[in-house]
């Protein structure tokens, strides 16, 4: 009996033991979009880019996550698709709140996706085709300042395609 006793013991502690590692393992690699850094790098927009006004950024797709899993639809409705990695591409720090800021994909023509996830991932921007271009845009107002992570997609699983973002506040003109 006091055997039987002592395996039961054993089995539950191994149990216990067993289930720990799982959740700690699960919670431990599943953080899909919880990065602090990006793989094309960090460019902070200040008020000196008001007189610039435009700027442009490069990098690659490529990943297997789906944009979706960050939201299936942004504040306007836009749908969020597309694949990435799960870390973005890029970092756009806003120094100051922007009244109006433009974002378009050049990637030759192909099929682009984008997204960009708002400071406390509470506001998502998603773009596909503009115009006739089947490369994303997205045109944002009411910006507030702070950290927004950007994703350039593709509409097919790990495809890696060569692309620049224009990025392009709105002057505003005195009256």
């Amino acid at each position: 009996m006091i055997r039987s006793l002592r395996l039961r013991l054993q089995q539950y502690k191994a149990l216990n033991y067993f289930l720990f590692l799982s959740v700690f393992s699960a919670i431990w690699t599943f953080n899909p979009v919880s990065a602090d850094t990006s793989h094309f790098g960090k460019l902070t927009l200040s008020p000196d880019f008001k007189s610039v006004g435009k700027m442009k950024v490069t990098g690659h797709t490529g990943g297997s996550y789906s944009l979706s899993a960050i939201s299936n639809r942004d504040r306007e409705r836009n749908l969020c698709i597309g694949f990435a990695d799960t870390k973005p591409d890029h970092i756009l720090v806003l120094e100051k709140d922007f009244s109006r800021l433009s974002l378009q994909v050049d990637s030759g023509g192909y099929d682009t996706t984008l997204l960009l996830q708002g400071p406390g991932k509470k506001e998502v921007f998603c773009g596909d085709d503009t115009g006739d271009s089947k490369d994303a845009s997205v045109e944002v107002s009411n910006l507030k300042s702070g950290e927004y992570k950007l994703w350039v997609g593709t509409f097919k699983s790990g495809m890696r395609r060569e692309y620049s973002i224009s990025i392009e506040q709105e002057l505003e003109t005195k009256k």
